[in-house]
């Protein structure tokens, strides 16, 4: 009689995963270690990285970006949304941790609701602005990452004010945040006008996004795309940042360079 019989002992599984290494894409820790503390100290640089854009114009203000939330060469969500609503007039573009985005997009939400219900109407852009940094600014130095562009429209026409968490503060008419910006603002500077139709904003605002995940490798997946206009913002569009970057690679057909001849 087997030992395995006497003593109703089973083998371990060989295939099965040990339960003394890592699960595949982990890292290996020391025994005793606690492993955020040792991979801060010891473990390989990550590399974070995104594209969003903000502009206003004479019909509002548009907001675009792109859908990939990376961290070195790991995808942590390809169909992430980096583009968050706070109201029907307002929404925000993040950047940075994407938890920290989320939980105070959600605090200024509740905030600009409270002082909606106390004051009988809502804040103006300005207004969620200065409170969301003022909010912010009492965490400055404890690693907190918020970067966004607050866009919107209220009493005095399309709005746009770039925040960032140690309670920096700006107000303008082009905002490009992330490690995509650089290249999106070389489309950007060469291609806006306050005077655009909302046409031309539309295929401003995915060119830039566009070509800033072709160079960027941190930036891609899809390009979202949401125009705020005084009636509310509205979702214009969604498409793969691949297939955008193909289409606009394509020459113009002949009617269209005729076109653009007689225009000129």
């Amino acid at each position: 009689m087997a030992l395995q019989d006497v003593c109703d002992w089973q083998a371990p599984d060989a295939q099965g995963p040990s339960p003394h290494l890592p699960r595949a894409g982990g890292w290996a820790v020391p025994r005793g270690c606690d492993p955020p503390a040792f991979l801060r100290a010891h473990g390989p640089p990550l590399a974070h990285g995104t594209t969003t854009l903000a502009f206003r114009f004479r019909h509002g203000v548009i907001a675009a970006a792109d859908t990939r939330s990376s961290c070195g060469s790991y995808v942590a969500c390809p169909a992430s949304r980096k583009v968050i609503p706070v109201h029907q007039h307002l929404l925000g573009t993040t950047s940075g941790t994407s938890a920290d985005c989320a939980a105070w997009y959600r605090v200024l939400g509740r905030e600009l609701r409270l002082r909606a219900l106390r004051e009988g109407r809502l804040p103006s852009v300005a207004g969620a602005a200065k409170l969301l940094s003022t909010l912010m600014a009492r965490y400055r130095g404890l690693d907190l990452c918020v970067a966004t562009a607050l866009c919107g429209w209220d009493r005095s026409g399309p709005a746009l004010f770039y925040v960032y968490s140690d309670g920096t503060r700006l107000q303008g008419d082009i905002f490009s945040v992330g490690s995509g910006s650089p290249y999106a603002y070389g489309v950007l500077d060469g291609g806006y006008r306050y005077d655009m139709t909302s046409s031309e904003a539309y295929a401003l605002a995915l060119r830039a996004v566009a070509h800033a995940t072709r160079r960027d490798a941190y930036s891609g997946g899809s390009v979202d795309l949401f125009h705020v206009r005084e009636s509310g913002w509205t979702c214009v569009s969604r498409g793969d940042a691949c297939v955008l970057y193909a289409e606009l690679q394509e020459p113009p057909k002949a009617g269209e360079e005729e076109a653009s001849e007689a225009g000129s």
